[in-house]
């Protein structure tokens, strides 16, 4: 009874539509069709139109047509073809005066004689014209009511669907310059039960057996502001310069049912309550040049981007977010560092230059700390739409991840870096640390080719490690990067329905006291793929470069939750990744390549119920790759590869058919299979949550 509150939770959504079904279109209609009298007829401005008459133009032709004398007839009533032909000539007569064509010419209404004097033009006087985009001419509305009429509709400051100056639709002073603000609460409720070991201090006097119940309640509050200031012509081609500043506030509280969770310390309890604030983006955006020219299209002196199409060059320097591909494989992350970033080609071809000079994250809320971390991250892609199909988009990415050697404990008092993986230095100094030069090269595409959807992945790690964290004998030997991932993902969409299957697979190391790293791991990994990326935040998505249906967050067990690996301080699973990747720390941890690896087989289902809600089913099978480093860290040999079957149910209830509210629930189970009863134990995990999203 104690988590009866998660079926209504998850069943709310579903109800609210429920009564709406049979009028979505999403049954049959076998009857014959029927005319329906509307709801609501809108009055058309100006009531009902009469038949319109003749205009006084074709009034004034009509009353001097009737005027002329009829020409006299010909005698015969016949006349040849030279008669008809050639007129008699005569000399053309002079031009009269003023005063002459008054007395010629009278008006029909003027007495004999009178003389008119020519009228003098108007002179214009100079006045102010409002801007284009404050122009309503009452005379093109269509309606009489300002409230029907959504063109000339009224705005309100605290309006974020009718046009307001502080959403960008008016300039804030000039013609060109506007601010658009948005600000965006988050609440999450999470309860969830993952595998955790008891500690040495239990809370309860002779609480049997190494796993703990594993129970824990998570509630988190965000608030996101963002003041965007640019400049240029709004939606009508690329910012000529932007200045953006988003903080974000967070509070955290956490209740678990073990000791060593929320800290290090014992003595800290069960529960914990944390607030943290980070500068998420603070960076100037700068339009250099735009990439026109002979080769490409004329430039045309009155547009100063010399291309219809809009193709540029810019530079973006500061805290800023960005996604090296389309489903946040290798790296998605916002992070200061400086980006050279355009199109070319009519917007065909979209290239990155970015460099990002890492800092600290925060331990419980991974927001930034103005803290350098002395890691630094070399990117450059280069995307292609339409390559080969129409609709299918490619991109080729290269990365550099160079991280020295470091050591961290986070503010609650686990060792993050080196990785603490159990293994000390022969003294009592702290574990030996390693220093990582990984590069990554790789091909990614998404988009469709005919009626199948595609996405598909495949890189390339290699580089080299300092030391092998698993032999701490002297002499420390370097150890050599070579490892894969790779990744399928078909769908096909029917109706209101869309259907997936997905494959995705990453080396893992089979060997951790040779001389080679075969397990893959990314530098900031934010994989969403086989049930990641259900709540779709947009307003975290790049301009333009990455699948905006994707982003923040899955309902899958292990898309979501971080799974702790027992008496090793490390996480088997991290958030937001499928990859085993054994780090130190949620956010804070170092790429490691001694990793099991994994394979994953997926089904899923993605389902527009109504226009307000939509879900998303998806079921996975998972398996290591590789048990070998589980074996060494764990002093257990025999483990077997298979994870379990890892299922997720996710519902989005949209209220307003926009972005504005958003209610997300979802439920997902791991049902573990040999291998994680090996590790773990046989009992069944799972998480269940809802998260409210407000957006102005």
């Amino acid at each position: 009874m104690r988590r009866a509150w998660i079926v209504p939770l998850l069943a709310a959504p579903l109800c609210a539509q429920l009564a709406q079904l049979p009028r979505k279109g999403r049954q049959f209609d076998r009857t014959a069709p029927r005319s329906l009298t509307p709801i609501r007829k809108l009055p058309q401005r100006g009531g009902a139109h009469e038949p319109l008459g003749p205009s006084p133009l074709q009034q004034e032709i009509a009353r001097r047509r009737a005027t002329l004398q009829p020409e006299p007839a010909l005698a015969g009533d016949r006349v040849s073809k030279l008669e008809r032909r050639v007129p008699d000539y005569s000399p053309p007569s002079p031009v009269p005066t003023i005063e002459e064509a008054g007395v010629l010419y009278p008006l029909p209404h003027a007495p004999a004689g009178t003389i008119f004097e020519p009228t003098p033009l108007p002179v214009i006087q100079a006045q102010e014209i409002p801007n284009r985009w404050r122009i309503a001419n009452p005379d093109t509305r269509r309606y009489d009511d300002p409230k029907i009429d959504a063109t000339y509709a009224p705005s309100h400051l605290w309006d974020p669907f009718n046009r307001s100056t502080l959403k960008g639709d008016f300039p804030i002073f000039g013609r060109h310059n506007f601010l658009d603000i948005s600000v965006s609460s988050e609440t999450l409720v999470e309860d969830r039960m993952v595998p955790v070991a008891s500690p040495a201090s239990s809370v309860e006097p002779g609480e049997p057996g190494f796993f703990g119940r594993g129970d824990q309640l998570a509630v988190v509050q965000n608030f996101r502001v963002s003041l965007d200031f640019f400049g240029g012509s709004a939606g009508f081609k690329p910012v000529s310069y932007d200045l953006r500043i988003t903080p974000e506030f967070d509070v955290n509280y956490l209740l678990v049912r073990e000791n060593a969770i929320t800290n290090a310390n014992v003595q800290d309890g069960i529960h914990r309550t944390d607030t943290s604030v980070g500068m998420q983006e603070l960076f100037f955006e700068k339009r250099l040049f735009t990439n026109s020219s002979s080769a490409f299209r004329r430039a045309d002196a009155t547009d100063e981007t010399g291309s219809a199409y809009f193709d540029f060059t810019s530079v973006r320097v500061g805290i800023q977010r960005f996604t090296s591909d389309f489903r946040g494989f290798i790296f998605s992350d916002e992070q200061p560092g400086a980006r050279l970033f355009g199109t070319l080609k009519d917007n065909k071809y979209q290239y990155n230059l970015a460099f990002f000079n890492m800092i600290e994250k925060d331990a419980n809320s991974g927001l930034n700390r103005w803290r350098s971390r002395e890691q630094k991250v070399f990117i450059a892609n280069l995307y292609r739409t339409d390559f080969l199909f129409p609709g299918y988009n490619f991109n080729f990415s290269a990365l550099f991840n160079d991280d020295p050697p470091s050591l961290l404990i986070d503010k609650d008092g686990f060792i993050v870096r080196p990785t603490p993986i159990g293994l000390l230095d022969l003294g009592e100094a702290p574990p030996l640390r390693q220093g990582i030069r990984a590069g990554y090269v790789g091909v990614t595409g998404d988009g469709h080719i005919g009626r199948i959807n595609v996405s598909n992945a495949f890189y390339q790690a290699f580089g080299t490690l300092s030391r092998n964290p698993f032999d701490v004998l002297p002499p420390q030997r370097e150890m050599h990067i070579n490892a894969q991932l790779a990744a399928l993902e078909l769908s096909y969409e029917k109706d209101w329905m869309t259907y997936r299957a997905s494959f995705f697979f990453t080396s893992g190391d089979g060997n951790p006291l040779g001389t080679h790293a075969t397990g893959f791991d990314g530098i900031v990994p934010n994989q969403q793929f086989a049930g990641g990326g259900f709540l779709g935040s947009q307003a975290l998505a790049d301009r333009g470069l990455i699948n905006n249906a994707f982003e923040a967050g899955g309902v899958n067990f292990l898309n979501r939750e971080a799974i702790p690996l027992t008496s090793t301080g490390v996480f088997l699973f991290g958030p937001n990744s499928l990859i085993p990747n054994m780090r130190g720390g949620l956010f804070e941890g170092q790429t490691n390549f001694q990793n099991p690896g994994v394979l994953l087989y997926n089904a899923g289902m993605d389902a527009k119920i109504t226009p307000k809600l939509r879900s998303s089913l998806n079921v996975n099978y998972l398996k290591f790759d590789r048990t070998e480093v589980l074996e060494a860290v764990l002093f257990q040999s025999h483990i077997p590869s298979s994870i379990g079957v890892d299922a997720g149910l996710g519902l989005q209830y949209r209220p307003l058919l926009s972005d504005n509210i958003v209610i997300t629930s979802g439920f997902g189970a791991l049902f573990p299979g040999q291998g994680f009863r090996d590790i773990y134990n046989g009992r069944v995990f799972f998480s269940a949550f809802i998260n409210l999203r407000l957006v102005f």
